[in-house]
């Protein structure tokens, strides 16, 4: 499917709810299995997929002394910030693409 058949919006509200869970940690994997026939379920698990191993990079990071520590916690906000910007655009049912991040996510095939 090419980006213009993705609809804008989606009206079922389970998809709505399984994409909003795709953003939390490990539950991504819920709508990467449930709704692998849902694009939107499917776009917003991807992103929630980069976020975690967003997270991960930067626990790994995080052993560096004092500039692993100040890019951990930098790092985590923004990370926070676009799973709640994440959340709230699945919720509403949008096609929401999250600064940077999203374009690696768009790479995934699943």
């Amino acid at each position: 499917m090419n980006k213009d058949s993705i609809p804008e919006q989606v009206d079922l509200p389970d998809d709505r709810f399984i994409a909003a869970i795709g953003y939390l940690g490990v539950l991504c994997v819920v709508p990467l299995i449930l709704k692998r026939d849902s694009v939107f379920a499917m776009h917003h698990g991807k992103q929630g997929l980069v976020l975690l191993i967003a997270w991960m990079a930067l626990w790994i990071g995080n052993v560096i002394p004092v500039l692993g520590q100040i890019v951990w916690m930098l790092g985590t906000i923004a990370l926070i910030i676009l799973m709640i910007l994440g959340v709230i655009n699945a919720l509403h049912g949008r096609m929401w693409e999250m600064p940077f991040l999203g374009s690696f996510a768009k790479q995934l095939k699943l």
